[in-house]
């Protein structure tokens, strides 16, 4: 290759790729699903798709055991691949024995990056071999058992909304979208046909955010918001009416406690606050009030207070009042309110979930009915996330079991540290404890 200009000739020179007769599938067949705004793309790889999908005969059946456990996610790529050289040039002469060609049997011996609760779930056909596609059966998530492997692949590795053969989810900077045909707008208005139709009602990529917390968190729906204090405005003004009554704790994110001592008023809603250990005080509220809400940080902020979920659940769910946990601190990865009892979770994934410091937000999770009021209300509220900081949350939650398992361990290592240092001790009372350090 040269490059040149009025003054000088650079001359590059490069090795040619090597001749392989006849090419194997191009990569246009290895999977039909193409992203639209991708368009014809598969023609530029078509010049190198024989350097990445070419592999030697028995390339997979060579492979050591252990090899073979650090091929990641090309392993039925691999066997896929080794079929295509078994078919091409690389075919045995007239009169010589064929290797046997790669099957679904050899499929199922490739240890995946993630457990399989059964072969099913990945089927490489005789048919799919030939046209270099690989199925991925939809009706079961089994090798999504860990909270880590929901982290990384829950929402992307199957049924994402977005037409894409790319291991990363697009961003797609849209603020509308348009129908093919008015018969498809007339079926989307009455009901007939789900279907976007503008960026503060859903957009594809915060979907796939939506989806991937839902599946970490155990919850039917998932709504996300332009911020955590966002998320909580919209929480109070969709369940708690004008005239209504809340719970809330005296340990509180400030700007929370603002709004709700401040704003909240002009609606005539009122407030009682009671201490996140106090059950006592819950119980006379609950009695005394038609409580719409309890709303209650656990760990709270600042004080890492922890609530019994599970108790406070059955004491308002006795009464008819919704419950909700602030899980911003614990993560879904340390606890699991809606398993506990709780109606909903809330999230700044400002903080962990998002875990670069470079992205706001904040989230909603579980049930599809309650979260849907509060969902109509964001979208007269707005408040909406842009689907760049959706990308963002995303990939951050990819580390986020690494993340937080690194931080519990160092949290550990530092208890021990001052419960054994001989200038430290403890004040213990029934609501907290809390380390002293004596005078030096």
């Amino acid at each position: 290759m040269a490059v040149s200009s009025s003054h000088m000739r650079f001359t590059f020179e490069c090795r040619s790729d090597p001749d392989f007769s006849p090419p194997p599938p191009s990569f246009d067949n290895l999977r039909r699903r193409n992203f639209r705004s991708s368009a014809g793309s598969g023609a530029a790889f078509h010049g190198i798709s024989s350097l990445i999908l070419r592999f030697p005969p028995n390339f997979q059946r060579q492979l050591s055991t252990k090899a073979r456990r650090n091929c990641s996610n090309i392993g039925v790529a691999q066997i896929v691949a080794a079929s295509w050289s078994n078919n091409s040039d690389n075919s045995p002469a007239a009169g010589a024995p064929a290797p046997p060609a790669a099957t679904a049997a050899d499929a199922a011996t490739v240890p995946l990056p993630v457990d399989l609760a059964a072969a099913e779930d990945v089927v490489v056909s005789a048919a799919a071999a030939e046209n270099g596609t690989v199925q991925l059966n939809s009706s079961s998530y089994s090798f999504l058992k860990s909270d880590a492997s929901k982290t990384i692949h829950a929402a992307e590795r199957l049924g994402r909304g977005i037409e894409t053969d790319g291991i990363t989810t697009p961003v797609l900077n849209t603020s509308a979208y348009f129908f093919k045909k008015t018969a498809d707008l007339i079926d989307f208005k009455e009901n007939r046909q789900v279907s976007y139709e503008y960026g503060r009602y859903g957009n594809p990529t915060t979907v796939v955010l939506e989806e991937k917390i839902s599946i970490l968190e155990g919850a039917e729906s998932t709504v996300i918001m332009a911020s955590g204090m966002c998320a909580s405005v919209v929480l109070f003004m969709a369940l708690v009416p004008a005239g209504g009554h809340l719970v809330t704790t005296t340990d509180c994110y400030r700007k929370t406690r603002i709004f709700i001592e401040t704003f909240l008023p002009k609606m005539g809603i009122t407030t009682t606050v009671i201490d996140p250990a106090d059950v006592g005080a819950l119980e006379s509220a609950l009695e005394q009030h038609n409580v719409s809400l309890f709303f209650t940080e656990s760990p709270t902020n600042p004080f890492l207070r922890c609530v019994d979920i599970k108790l406070v659940s059955e004491l308002c769910h006795k009464k008819g009042t919704l419950l909700c946990i602030d899980g911003t601190f614990a993560t879904p990865l340390n606890q699991k309110a809606l398993a506990l009892g709780a109606d909903l979770i809330l999230h700044s994934l400002t903080k962990y979930m998002g875990g670069h410091h470079d992205a706001l937000g904040g989230c909603i999770s579980g049930s599809t009915k309650v979260v849907s009021q509060i969902r109509t209300l964001h979208h007269v509220l707005g408040g909406t996330l842009n689907p760049n900081a959706a990308y963002l949350f995303i990939r951050g939650m990819k580390t986020l079991h690494l993340r937080v398992q690194q931080q519990n361990s160092t949290g550990m290592r530092m208890a021990e540290l001052l419960e054994a240092h001989p200038k430290v001790s403890w004040h213990f009372d029934m609501h907290t404890v809390m380390p002293r350090l004596h005078a030096i």
